[in-house]
């Protein structure tokens, strides 16, 4: 289950990301960018030394801020090339 809860995490947290600012994405898309946001918000939420549950709410907003964040400074980083 944990694995298939990871992509259902990401393809949430992804397509809100793409909704959020407005950007394009398929399904592989929204997937890497809601791993990667899973992975961002994960790391954020150790450095700030946050305390989440594991609960689904909790790991999706994790992953969602994480994807939005991620989304961002990649469109900053490819604007800017």
């Amino acid at each position: 289950m944990g694995f298939i809860f990871w992509i259902v995490i990401g393809l949430i947290a992804g397509a809100v990301a793409y909704r959020v600012l407005d950007s394009r994405g398929g399904f592989i898309g929204s997937l890497v960018v809601g791993l990667v946001g899973a992975l961002v918000g994960g790391k954020l939420a150790e450095i700030l030394r946050l305390k989440i549950t594991g609960g689904f709410v909790d790991q999706l907003v994790l992953a969602t801020v994480g994807a939005i964040l991620f989304l961002f400074v990649w469109r900053k980083i490819r604007e800017a090339a």
